[in-house]
């Protein structure tokens, strides 16, 4: 006989089933709680209050635990995560039942921010210490992810240089008709003086930063490409072991380019690991002089897409086929030409300064319009660090070196496209440069605790909480 099963409210409970029992053995709230509980909260320095009077406050664990669960669901809104713990049963079991308010919630994250990044590093570490990370092969990469700030509501130094002449002007109009007619400034004028002060503090942290635009409510967010478009932004960095596929190490800078970013990344990797990878790979993003000298001369090993304009493949007299006669500081073209020091040079947004030298016998050379279109004959610029790139393209020469730099894409992009894709995250939804780190590190973390929580289930490592 055929029947449908149908909910049955009447339903009498003798003993009601106790709290533990509301969640399986393998599911990923109990996971949350045992990581947790394995971790010295105070000492990682979240915020204890001591005090005796007024309600009591929600404890650590419990926060963090809410906190961690919402982004490892996929839940990042503190009112959602209020609702969850009210609605979702692994929050509420998360929780003890307690119901922390969104007010609550924030708070708790605007106070620990510091301590909230750290929860990356241990997750990072209980899968270094269970030997789940690999550190034969790393990749670094990086995302351009848009801000909380709209592009519609950001000024340009231009309309605020024209918008503070105008207002200049108009004081010096109210000014003569003062001295003429013995007048008081109007009312609107007097709020234009507090304007003028606002477009002033604006302009100046403009100069300060170097940049065109700014976002008056978010001016450590900077205009980079985000997606189709030039959107205020951030630039979110990310080191995935290949083994594991875990991230090893995670950042965000409101720099537009990836340049500076290669050695402190490695050196953050190093740390949260324990151990320097055999390899760290990268893209041309992350291709700068300083970047590879400092790398070289800390002990690691890399491989940076140096790209066209570095190695020059496909041109027969590209700089990179020159080479040096140290005993006579020259520099001697395929054709046995020499090219002699003529000067320093120094560029404004370079740290750092380049010899120039040139061919004095282009006249006669048989191949001079090849070799360079300067109608003073052919230069090439030697920056302090030529060495690290020469050293780099010898070794992605070698077959060995470039089929594992073909691997930083496999390795390091689809993290990225699940962030974005699975986890939905495409846009920060707190701001300063703090917030999103912090936000990015909480990211990376549920990401992590994904995977681990795979290895977990299948009995690979258990927490130590004793």
């Amino acid at each position: 006989m055929s029947y449908e099963k149908r909910a049955d409210y009447s339903v009498a409970l003798l003993f009601p089933p106790a709290l533990e029992d509301w969640i399986p053995a393998d599911h990923p709230a109990r996971f949350i709680r045992e990581f947790v509980d394995s971790l010295d909260l105070e000492e990682l320095g979240f915020h204890k209050r001591e005090a005796e009077e007024g309600r009591p406050n929600y404890a650590a664990d419990l926060m963090v635990k809410v906190w961690l669960y919402g982004y490892f669901s996929e839940t990042r809104s503190v009112r959602k995560l209020e609702r969850g713990c009210r609605d979702s049963v692994a929050l509420i079991w998360l929780a003890g039942m307690h119901e922390p308010d969104h007010n609550t919630l924030w708070r708790f994250w605007r106070d620990n921010k510091k301590a909230i990044r750290k929860l990356f590093v241990q997750a990072v570490r209980v899968a270094a210490k269970a030997n789940i990370v690999g550190a034969l092969l790393q990749a670094l990469d990086g995302t351009k992810i848009q801000a909380r700030a709209s592009r519609r509501t950001g000024v340009e130094k231009a309309e605020l240089e024209r918008l503070l002449d105008k207002i200049e002007k108009s004081f010096e109009q109210a000014g003569e008709s003062e001295s003429e007619e013995g007048y008081r400034l109007p009312e609107e004028l007097t709020d234009r003086e507090e304007l003028r002060e606002r477009i002033k503090q604006a302009l100046t942290e403009m100069e300060e930063i170097d940049r065109e635009r700014l976002h008056p409510g978010e001016t450590d967010a900077r205009m980079m490409k985000c997606g189709r478009g030039l959107e205020y932004g951030y630039n979110a960095q990310a080191v995935i072991d290949e083994a594991s596929g875990l991230i090893v190490a995670a950042d965000v800078v409101n720099e537009e380019s990836d340049n500076d970013q290669l050695v402190p990344m490695i050196e953050q990797a190093k740390e949260n690991v324990g151990r320097a990878a055999n390899q760290t790979v990268a893209d041309g993003g992350y291709t700068s002089g300083e970047g590879l000298d400092g790398a070289e001369k800390l002990g690691h090993q890399v491989l940076v897409n140096l790209g066209p304009q570095h190695v020059g493949n496909e041109n027969e007299y590209h700089a990179s086929r020159f080479s040096h006669d140290a005993p006579r500081d020259c520099w001697v073209c395929p054709l046995g030409k020499e090219l002699k020091f003529e000067r320093e040079k120094r560029n404004r947004r370079k740290r750092y300064a380049v010899r120039v030298y040139r061919c004095k016998s282009f006249k006669e050379c048989p191949v001079r319009w090849e070799c360079s279109k300067d109608l003073r004959g052919r230069t090439i610029e030697i920056t302090p660090y030529d060495g690290a790139f020469r050293r780099q393209r010898e070794k992605q020469a070698q077959a060995h070196n470039q089929a594992l730099l073909k691997k930083r894409m496999v390795i390091a992009e689809p993290v990225f496209g699940q962030i974005k894709h699975c986890f939905g995250f495409r846009r920060w939804t707190v701001g300063g440069l703090e917030g999103v780190k912090t936000q990015w590190a909480l990211v990376a973390t549920a990401f992590n605790l994904r995977k681990l929580h795979r290895h977990w289930i299948a009995g690979r490592f258990s927490f130590d909480t004793g």
